[in-house]
């Protein structure tokens, strides 16, 4: 069945409902219909497996019993679906009664319940949605592969009604990323700031191509857990994870900021992380006091990466997404937090992203640290990194930028993948410093400035005018920093203090 078209469809019915005002109202709407969908075929399965199933939701509000139009006339229509969606579906799906014995696959329908919205006033407006997504069988290997596409464009509109800082990521890019960390089956993958799943599913089916038996089967079930604090992105990456066929998604609805650093347990802990943190946000003082002193930043992207330095087991890898601030950025979190990296973890690679990877929802230039919570072999004293190779992605043949037309796609990053076999480095007057490996200690030496290989200016992104500023301030910081750094250091050479000069 095509249906690629399915959400345009859905879009243009909303569109002439007076409740419904702007994207993000109509992905919501779209969501809790798609997340019943799916929840009832999922149940369908339990059921098939055990013949004493019970479903958390009454009998007579689950999606076979009301949604479904046979054509006969029956089927709940107009006011009457209206009051039934909103008096009798929702206050029940919102107040379902669980308790800490309420298995996850069930307990899941009443969180995430918890905070949607039913935001149509046209009943019969809400019919015709409700006939549309049931023309999609989830249990059907060609709809539920389709389904693939629809739910890409649900990520795009819903990236467009999205904050500043919150930039879903490619698919390309989790794919690759994952590819790099290389999960093995019966390895924990986790991301704390896991959207709508991305990162979650990429690895799913990476680690599903190793499932060759039932107890494989158990090991996948468990292979994933994520936290998201908004309410839309965790709904959709339940629903993402329940189409993966995971039964029980592990992700929680919290703030994974919001924890203290020391009340982090071993169990807290994951073997693999992938993570696309939010960036350029401010965080409140409360959530800062969960971190030490030297790591307390405003940035939340470095928040982030502290938190990651805490919950990734003893051998675990990480592959994360950062902005360019963090390179060059010289205040006191980023300079610790950068240190930490090369003397606390194996920092061995960070490679430099085209500015339009996001676009066209920001340009601000992103990277990618690939580090280990381990000892390289043969790093000197004081350091578990050796050394750090850089490596910059440039735009493929035939790109001047990534668009919502022209996407990244995986076999972009080949040069990456080709490269991380062979590591070389690639210095010349037609490319620049494409790749370059320095030893811990240079770095510590230049300052912790993980600022290299970058690309050449003729292929710099023009930001708009509130980020350019923003990057403009923050080089300026690095190179105040530099300029006093160099001051100092001549003044102890001369034995003069500058400031008794004055």
């Amino acid at each position: 069945m095509a249906v690629n078209n399915i959400i345009k469809r859905i879009q243009n019915i909303m569109r002439q409902d007076a409740g419904i005002n702007g994207d993000a109202q109509r992905i919501e709407q779209m969501t809790w219909m798609f997340f019943l969908k799916v929840y009832d075929t999922q149940e369908e399965t339990w059921e098939y497996k055990d013949e004493n199933y019970k479903s958390i939701i009454p009998e007579d509000l689950r999606w076979r019993k009301w949604a479904v139009d046979e054509k006969d006339g029956e089927a709940l229509t107009g006011e009457a679906l209206l009051s039934f969606v909103n008096e009798k579906l929702f206050p029940t799906l919102k107040n379902l009664s669980i308790d800490a014995n309420t298995p996850r696959a069930k307990s899941i329908v009443q969180e995430t319940f918890a905070d949607l919205n039913q935001y149509m006033k046209n009943g019969t407006l809400l019919r015709q949605v409700v006939n549309i997504v049931n023309e999609i069988e989830f249990d059907d290997a060609d709809d539920r592969h389709t389904f693939g596409d629809i739910y890409e464009g649900i990520l795009k509109d819903l990236q467009s009604a999205g904050n500043a800082g919150e930039f879903y990521t490619p698919r390309a890019l989790t794919d690759f990323i994952v590819m790099m960390l290389d999960p093995k089956l019966g390895e924990t993958f986790g991301d704390f700031t896991s959207g709508t799943g991305g990162f979650l599913t990429s690895a799913l089916n990476y680690v599903s191509k190793s499932v060759s038996s039932a107890e494989d089967g158990e090991k996948l079930q468990n292979a994933v857990v994520g936290q998201e604090w908004k309410p839309l992105p965790y709904l959709l990456s339940i629903t993402n994870l329940l189409l993966h066929d995971i039964e029980a998604p592990n992700i929680a609805n919290c703030d994974s900021l919001g924890t203290n650093i020391t009340d982090f347990k071993e169990s807290d802990k994951v073997d693999v992380i992938g993570m696309n943190p939010p960036y350029g946000g401010s965080t409140e003082d409360s959530v800062k006091s969960n971190f030490p002193m030297q790591y307390r930043s405003s940035e939340t992207a470095d928040l982030f990466i502290a938190l990651i330095m805490y919950r990734l087991k003893a051998g675990g890898r990480c592959g994360v997404i950062i902005p360019d601030g963090f390179l060059f950025g010289t205040d006191g979190a980023k300079l610790a937090l950068k240190e930490n990296l090369l003397r606390k973890f194996n920092l061995h690679t960070i490679i430099r992203l085209p500015g339009s990877i996001f676009s066209p929802y920001t340009s601000i230039a992103t990277n990618i640290l690939f580090f280990n919570n381990e000892e390289a072999e043969g790093c000197k004293e004081g350091f578990k990194t050796k050394e750090t190779w850089f490596y910059r992605l440039d735009m493929p043949e035939g790109y001047k930028h990534f668009s919502k037309t022209k996407p990244m796609k995986v076999e972009h990053t080949l040069p990456i993948q080709e490269w991380w076999k062979d590591r070389k480095e690639i210095i010349s007057d037609e490319v620049g410093e494409k790749s370059r490996v320095f030893t811990a200690q240079q770095l510590i030496d230049l300052d912790c400035n993980f600022d290299q290989c970058k690309f050449p200016k003729e292929e710099e992104e023009i930001l708009p005018p509130a980020e350019l500023l923003k990057q403009y301030f923050e080089k300026r910081a690095a190179l105040d920093h530099e300029i006093d750094k160099t001051l100092s250091e001549i003044q102890k050479i001369l034995g003069i203090d500058i400031k008794s000069c004055n």
